[in-house]
Parts: structure tokens; C-alpha cells; sequence
């Protein structure tokens, strides 16, 4: 079956069913917008989805948690899997399409190639964590859009350095997709949404703000004048403080992700990598 009802968006778990029901909407003239997601829908995705509106008759969401962006350490089978919720969001926001293939759909008997990145993707940030994480996301994300061929892909800011390896692998690649960054959601107290708050306790999750909270004052010194070693050690103290064991709080380039000395040498980005618990949380704002 390829509809969940006829109140559902419609459903493709292979290729050539992806490919045909975007081919009929090529034929009346439709724009194509593409939401590569791993799942685990929550209020960030669905602003994804209302971004692609913006740019496209057509929305069309994967949903597939990719193995080969899952170190050996990393537990590919606890990433949350809430299908049925999901399509539920997914038609809510006025989503049309969902492409959800299974592994063996993706990465057929004998698989044998993938993406080598750098540039964004080896700046020391994420990849320092997960060296290779970033393979696997450009080659998954250079596999949608090639069995997609969205005009658009959108693509949330709250994974800062993945956009950035997606925006210069799909540069490289001549690949003729716009790809466009969607601001990051947060809570009212600052939280970025992201699936793994779920993870936090309730003590975790009073505390979890002060990330956001450190980076904003960072910004905030620098802006007025506080040099770039002074601000960030007094962010990266305030976030310890807090609870968090810290991976990073650095200030890079905002496109590029080089290091960065001064704001002069902008614009400039902060983001930050910590763990919270078991819980490993993700931010970044501009400066």
C-alpha cells in the first residue's frame, strides 16, 4: 500500500514509487521541496515543513534513520522509531508526500560507495565526536536528492555544521537543489527542540536552558566590545556551572566554520556541544 487513507498524505517506500507521484506533479508544473528527517517528528520539523511550503507546491519528508551515520559506539536501535505520530504531524503541517524507505531500499546488496567530505565537515566541531558522521550524512543527503530531485531541500539550523557539509557538498557536486537553512525552535525558555530532550530527567530539563542562555550572553559581550577568549571562557563557565559537560563552545566562521580570532574576522557563529546526564545537546546562534 502506498496511502495510509484518503485523509493521509500518500506514502512511498521505494524509488520508483517516489519518482512517479513527483513526475505527475512535475507534469501539471509543481515546485518540489524536500525534508530529509530521521523521524521522532516534534514542532522544529514541522516548521521545516511550513518553510518548504514557502518555496514549493509539493512537500515531500523522508523519514529514515540512516546507519551509516551511526558510529559503532553509537546505538542505531534506541533512536526513537514514532511512525504512525509522525505521519500524523506530517499531514497536519500540509505535508504530501512521505518517503520512508527501509535500509535495504537505500543501500541495496553490495553497496560499496561513499561521500568523502571536508571543509565544514573536518573543522573540529562535531566531527572531533563522530569522525564518521559526516560521510554518512552527504552520502544519505546526496542520495534523497538525486531520487527526489527537489527544487528545494530545507534543512534546520539548529544542526548548524550539517547544513553547512550539505550546502558545500551539494556546491561541489553541482547538484542543482537549493539548499536552504530554517531557523531552530526553541522552547519559551530557550531550549532548542531536538528529539533527544526526551532523554532529559526533570532536574535536566530545568537546567538544560542555561546552554542557550550562555551562548546569548556571549553574543551579547562580544557585541559590546569583550574580546572573543574572554567571552567564550565565561560562557564555557557558566554552562559547567550549570551541570553540563562540555565537548565545545567555540566561535567559527559562519559559513565556512574556520576559526575565527576577532568578530572582524565574521560573521561569526557560536556553537556549542554538551552533555547533559546521558543527554548530548546541540546549539548555536549568530553573533
Amino acid at each position: 500500500m502506498n496511502e495510509f487513507s484518503a485523509a493521509s498524505p500518500a506514502l512511498a517506500r521505494d524509488v520508483a514509487t517516489l519518482r512517479a507521484r513527483i513526475a505527475s506533479w512535475r507534469g501539471q508544473g509543481e515546485r518540489i521541496a524536500l525534508v530529509p528527517t530521521m523521524g521522532a517528528l516534534h514542532a522544529g520539523h514541522v516548521s521545516l515543513v511550513r518553510e518548504a511550503r514557502k518555496h514549493a507546491g509539493r512537500t515531500v519528508m523522508s523519514i529514515f534513520v540512516n546507519p551509516t551515520q551511526f558510529a559503532p559506539s553509537e546505538d542505531l536501535s534506541a533512536y526513537p522509531r514514532t511512525f504512525e505520530a509522525d505521519a500524523a504531524l506530517f499531514r497536519e503541517a500540509g505535508g504530501d508526500l512521505l518517503f520512508a524507505p527501509q535500509p535495504a531500499v537505500m543501500y541495496g546488496e553490495g553497496f560499496a560507495t561513499r561521500i568523502e567530505v571536508g571543509g565544514p565537515a573536518a573543522a573540529g566541531l562535531e566531527d572531533r565526536f563522530r569522525p564518521t558522521h559526516f560521510s554518512g550524512v552527504a552520502t544519505v543527503v546526496a542520495k534523497l536528492l538525486n531520487q527526489c530531485r527537489p527544487d528545494v531541500a530545507i534543512f534546520g539550523e539548529k544542526d548548524y555544521q550539517q547544513l553547512k557539509v550539505v550546502t558545500r557538498m551539494a556546491r561541489d557536486l553541482d547538484v542543482e537543489t537549493a539548499i536552504i537553512g530554517a531557523p531552530t525552535i526553541r522552547d519559551p525558555d530557550g531550549l532548542a527542540l531536538s528529539s533527544r530532550n526526551v532523554y532529559l530527567s526533570p532536574q535536566e530539563r530545568r537546567q538544560a536552558p542555561a546552554l542557550h542562555g550562555a551562548l546569548d550572553q556571549c553574543a551579547a559581550d562580544l557585541r559590546a566590545g569583550e574580546k572573543l577568549d574572554v567571552a567564550l571562557d565565561r560562557a564555557s563557565a557558566r554552562v559547567a556551572a550549570a551541570g553540563f559537560v562540555i565537548d565545545y563552545i567555540e566561535a567559527r566562521h559562519a559559513e565556512s566554520l574556520a576559526r575565527v580570532g576577532a568578530l572582524a574576522d565574521g560573521p561569526v557563529r557560536l556553537l556549542a556541544a554538551a552533555r547533559l546526564g546521558k543527554t548530548r545537546l546541540i546549539d548555536n546562534i549568530a553573533v
